[in-house]
């Protein structure tokens, strides 16, 4: 159901029909190479709008998302990947391009409009893939959670690389794999205009949050978040994210 009170946007709705059609399949051929086990789904509120905040450790990270989320994810997907013909499969299924490198005032519109409608985006904090421990967290959620009040569900997502492979190889066929939705958090909406230091300042409380539902996520499957990136691994990471280059956001 769409909000009165969320900030009304012209940008058209990504599509949801392909992504609701793709994720049982890809369900079933990702649960043929791999054992994946998703932990408290019913920490996703069953509607309105919603963010889900995933740590990123591997290649995977993104399809595990949108495939397993107990809704459908139009997830923040970097726009170098809608290249050739992987590009025409994430438009159909609703993906959200982003320029890392610049602000992105599409992506946020468009973010905006998902969960103004009542749907679900998913992001991920740390930008490209690194060590899954929050190391690095850009403001993109945070922001979103200021901009609508929608709650912020926190995913940790632990078995997703293999442990001396770099962040584009898959983690071994028959690996666990370990999807944990944790306790959403919440903030009071914000009106216009917002300030970096108010952006800033809600990503400190955010990740602490996250922080402490990844701690829970290590206990509950007694396992390790960390994927260190081998040297020479990383990507080049701005921290643009969805923030704005002025200083009211």
């Amino acid at each position: 159901m769409t909000s009165p009170d969320l900030p009304a946007s012209s940008t058209e709705h990504p599509r949801t029909l392909a992504l609701r059609a793709a994720r049982p399949v890809a369900a079933r051929l990702m649960g043929r190479r791999w054992r994946i086990t998703v932990h408290q789904p019913d920490h996703v509120p069953a509607s309105g709008g919603v963010v889900l905040a995933a740590n990123h450790v591997g290649i995977v990270d993104g399809p595990l998302l949108a495939t397993y989320a107990p809704r459908p994810v139009h997830a923040l997907t970097k726009s170098e990947m809608f290249d050739g013909r992987l590009g025409g499969f994430l438009r159909a299924t609703g993906q959200i391009p982003l320029d890392r490198f610049a602000p992105d005032p599409g992506a946020i519109r468009t973010s905006l409009r998902v969960v103004r409608d009542g749907g679900v985006v998913g992001i991920f904090p740390e930008g490209t893939r690194s060590s899954g421990e929050l190391d690095r967290f850009h403001h993109g959620a945070a922001y979103l959670a200021l901009v609508t009040g929608a709650p912020v569900v926190p995913v940790t997502l632990i078995g997703t690389r293999a442990p001396v492979d770099g962040s584009s190889s898959l983690p071994p066929s028959g690996g666990a794999i370990d999807i944990v939705f944790g306790t959403a958090w919440q903030t009071t909406q914000h009106p216009w205009p917002r300030t970096r230091e108010q952006v800033t300042a809600t990503s400190v409380l955010l990740r602490g949050h996250m922080l402490s539902e990844q701690a829970a996520a290590v206990s509950l499957t007694r396992r390790s978040v960390s994927g260190t990136p081998s040297a020479g691994q990383s990507e080049d990471d701005p921290d643009t994210g969805l923030v704005e280059s002025s200083r009211e956001l």
